[in-house]
């Protein structure tokens, strides 16, 4: 049995590739290289023939810390996703939509149309997305639907550039594509098990083993393939399909990550990770995609439909998205990222005062909460961090070495603010304690006569394995320390974290559970039922 194929953003040029049978005593994958043919597009098709099984593309969003060694200490987003369907400048719609979802990653942007005649077309690259398209890139991505994403990974450029989405994939049933946020928990095992079976995978991203689950699905449609894909997953995903007519939003039966629905005036759906895409791009919010919801969105008078896999009674939405992840304009979860970020500091304010002069953030996740802290404490809020938005990962130190170069060129002190100033600083969170240990000591450079740390979230004591980039939980400071060993070691005056009991009460006592707290707790929504699930679902691959 011969299976074909195409995985897209794999280098920096285009194939055009017929797939080939190969005798069926053949066991070995066969990977036919046609000839190039040049293409604005920077993709790479691989026509994949093999016999006895689908090959499904799996690709793993792996969680990995940027390196404490360039001042980069912070918690990042795996990625966000864009989907797009009836508005004829849908590709040029989603390069925007991605340009106000780029806080959620940075190193990697890439966009699929739906054309009429050629079919899926995609364009994705390395680096920002104002960087990855061109002018004659997007006019190259005609159609009236498209789906785009965003990345963030630790990775070098030689291993980023395979992994860009959104993937696209041929199977008989033709061709779709595929862009994902979040992680899955049972990658490694559905990938063996696919693997033991005669797929093939040709990236690192676990997002590829959704289309190796759909194109060995024996659903008669694309939509029940990717049913059947969808129930086999465990853990975070929120995920924009597009195929034919169709474009498809889905979101995993815990809700761990957000996708938002809205609509143009010209009635296009809108499918993006955040509200502040649909603002940019002039789309009216309508609701939330619920968790384990999969809505249709069809061609011609069909419109939308909606339907749901088994759902879970209690959501469990990642509550770092309101405390750092998403943007203070959006809309996440039903609820003011700005709202609830200022509520935040407020109570922080009212369960750990200070004697202080000034309350100043780090900027730019910290801002809101100290506005709250600033304005519950009765102390003004002043700009006493400057925040570099050119600064790189990565510098070109001078010869003689700069003590805490690397936090220095991302953030720079107001010393008229600082200057003999018993200074409140917040910030959303202390994950090793490198960068904050640097901030204490650049604030007390600055003439700082006392530094007072505040924490607008509880101390992060365990990995996430849902779809955030964290060290493992050996590394967190919090998880081997107390809060007051911590806070000899940043050397402040006083140290003190949001307590999760507090952080609740922002939400009250019904909403408060539908909150993941696992990197607070060392607790995981997953539970040994939904694993016992999960084997006996792979034992049926």
């Amino acid at each position: 049995m011969v299976f074909s194929v195409e995985i897209s953003s794999l280098f920096p040029f285009s194939l055009s590739a017929k797939p080939k049978k190969i005798p069926q005593n053949t066991l070995i994958p066969c990977f036919i290289k046609p000839c190039l043919r040049p293409q604005v597009s920077k993709t790479l098709s691989f026509s994949v023939s093999c016999r006895r099984s689908t090959l499904s593309p799996v690709f793993s969003s792996l969680t990995q810390v940027g390196n404490e060694e360039d001042g980069e200490e912070k918690l990042q987003e795996e990625c966000g996703v864009v989907g797009i369907h009836g508005d004829p400048e849908a590709s040029r719609l989603s390069y925007l939509a991605l340009h106000a979802l780029q806080h959620r990653g940075q190193e990697g942007a890439g966009i699929v149309a739906v054309n009429d005649q050629k079919g899926l077309e995609s364009i994705t690259g390395v680096g920002l997305v104002s960087e990855v398209f061109t002018e004659s890139k997007l006019n190259s991505l005609a159609g009236d639907m498209a789906i785009g994403h965003v990345r963030y990974s630790t990775s070098g450029a030689s291993t980023m550039l395979k992994n860009v989405q959104p993937f696209i994939a041929t199977c008989k049933l033709g061709s779709l594509a595929v862009a994902h946020n979040g992680n899955f928990l049972n990658y490694k095992q559905l990938k063996r098990k696919l693997e033991e079976s005669g797929s093939i995978f040709i990236t690192s991203s676990d997002t590829e083993l959704v289309l190796h689950l759909i194109a060995k699905s024996k659903a008669k449609t694309f939509l029940l393939r990717i049913i059947d894909a969808c129930e086999k997953l465990r853990g975070a995903f929120s995920m924009v399909f597009v195929f034919e007519d169709k474009l498809i939003a889905v979101r995993d039966p815990f809700g761990f990550r957000p996708l938002v629905m809205g609509r143009r005036s010209n009635g296009a759906v809108v499918f993006a990770s955040e509200t502040c895409a649909l603002d940019l791009i002039d789309a009216r919010y309508e609701r939330e995609v619920c968790p384990g919801e999969i809505v249709v969105v069809g061609g011609g008078d069909v419109g939308e439909s909606s339907m749901f896999m088994l759902s879970h009674p209690e959501p469990k939405q990642c509550v770092f998205e309101h405390g750092y992840f998403s943007q203070p304009n959006s809309i996440v979860f039903g609820r003011s990222v700005y709202e609830t970020r200022r509520m935040y500091g407020e109570i922080l304010a009212t369960v750990a005062p200070v004697e202080c002069d000034v309350v100043i953030a780090v900027p730019d996740s910290g801002t809101v909460a100290a506005l709250g802290y600033a304005a519950k404490a009765g102390v003004p809020f002043q700009i006493g961090l400057l925040r570099s938005h050119y600064a790189k990962r990565t510098f070109i130190e001078p010869t003689q070495k700069i003590r805490d170069f690397a936090v220095k060129a991302k953030l720079s002190p107001v010393r008229s603010v600082l200057q003999g100033k018993r200074v409140v600083v917040v910030d959303d969170s202390i994950v090793r304690g490198t960068t904050s240990l640097k901030i204490v000591r650049m604030l007390r450079d600055a003439g700082a006569k006392e530094v007072h740390m505040r924490i607008a979230l509880p101390p992060i004591i365990a990995s996430c394995y849902y779809g955030v980039d964290t060290p493992r939980s050996q590394e967190l400071i919090s998880s081997k320390m107390s809060v007051e060993k911590i806070r000899k070691h940043i050397n402040c005056d006083s140290l003190a974290f949001l307590p999760l009991e507090s952080l609740k009460q922002v939400y009250g006592p019904v909403e408060s559970h539908n909150y993941c707290y696992a990197c607070f707790t060392g607790k995981y929504p997953v539970t040994e039922e939904e694993d016992n699930n999960s084997e006996k679902e792979l034992n049926a691959l």
